[in-house]
This record gives structure tokens, sequence and C-alpha cells, in this order.
């Protein structure tokens, strides 16, 4: 009996050891894995911050960039906005020069023809002949005419041409005496002239019916 109280006190002094050891293990390897549970921890947090800084980072150096765009549009479109108002200004008074110069250019070439009158005005005080008086007009009509047609002004046709809105005014309507007649311009009481293919003063008629 006492043998083998013995011999399974030795078998007890033998695995105490073992399980001794077995324990120290197997808490060696929760502590481990509590270790490397915290390290996995603080690495996922730390690469989640890192993401977020540099997210935040991003988004600064793109508010930046945008802000330098923007300065950039601002200044393009201040220069622009301060060409096309110089622009402006400059087709205006390219405008009204041009309407002074034609304006100059028209009265230049209505000067000889005012001289004509004032010599022939000069010279029907001492005639005595009518048809030279008639001559000297007649030229100077002409004259003023050939002017006219430089600046590209011709008269409107109107008598015997159908009546034409366009073209005629009618002050009023008069009986045509033949058939023929009817809708059209029987007589003008004055004259019309169009620019090139612009009416100026339409040719006031009377018109048949």
């Amino acid at each position: 009996m006492e043998e083998n109280q013995e011999n399974k006190d030795q078998e007890q002094n033998v695995q105490e050891p073992e399980i001794k050891e077995e324990v120290q293990e197997n808490t060696d390897n929760l502590t481990d894995k509590e270790a490397d549970t915290d390290k996995n921890k603080k690495s996922f947090f730390t690469k989640k911050k890192d993401k977020e800084k540099q997210k935040i980072q991003d988004l600064e150096k793109e508010i930046e960039q945008l802000k330098t765009e923007k300065a950039e549009l601002n200044d393009r479109f201040l220069r622009l906005f301060s060409e096309f108002d110089n622009y402006k200004k400059r087709v205006s008074k390219e405008k009204l020069d041009l309407i002074a110069t034609a304006s100059e250019k028209v009265l230049v070439s209505l000067l000889p023809v005012v001289d004509d009158f004032e010599r022939a005005i000069a010279a029907n005080e001492k005639a005595d002949n009518i048809d030279s008086i008639k001559e000297g007009f007649n030229l100077i009509y002409n004259k003023l005419l050939q002017m006219m047609k430089r600046f590209d002004v011709e008269e409107i046709q109107a008598k015997g041409e159908e009546f034409n809105t366009d073209f005629h005014e009618a002050v009023t309507h008069f009986p045509a005496q033949k058939e023929e007649d009817k809708g059209k311009v029987i007589d003008v009481t004055e004259k019309g002239y169009k620019l090139k293919d612009k009416v100026i003063r339409y040719a006031k008629v009377v018109v048949g019916q």
C-alpha cells in the first residue's frame, strides 16, 4: 500500500511540472494572441487615421487648386470684359466718325452744285436770253443727278408701274380712263428715291381705279 502510494506521489510529482509547463505555454500563447490582437487593432485604426488624414490633405490640395483656378478665371473674365468694353467704345466712335465722314462727303459733293446755282443766279440778273437760263438750270440739275448717282441714290420708277406698297405711297385714287390703268400709278405728286436697295423716300402717287 505504501509502495503504491509512493508511486502515485512520484507520478504526481513528475506530472505537476509538465502540467505547469503546459499551463504556462497556454498562458503564453494567450498572451501572444492578445498582443497580436491589440497590435492588429492598433494597426487597423492607424491605417484608418492615415487614410482619413490623406483624404483631408487631398481635399485641401483640391480646394487650393480650385481657388487658384477661380482666381485665374476671374482675372481672365475681367480682362475680357475690359477688352470688350474698349471694343464697344472703339466701334461706337468709328461708327460716329463714319457717319460724320459720310455726311462730309455728301456735303463736299454738294458744294460745286451750290457754286453753280450762285453763278447762275448772278448771271440771270443780267441775262436777256431765256434759253440760256433754261440751259444753265438743266446743266446744274444734271450735275446734281450725277452726284446722287455716285452715292448710289436713284429715282424710284412710278408712273405707269403697278402700284407697289414697297415703293409707292398712294395719296389718292382716281378713276382710270383705260381698263389696263386700273391698279397702276397714273400720276406722281412727289418722286421717291432709294439708296442702293433701301427706300429713303416713298414715291407719292395717284392710283387708277
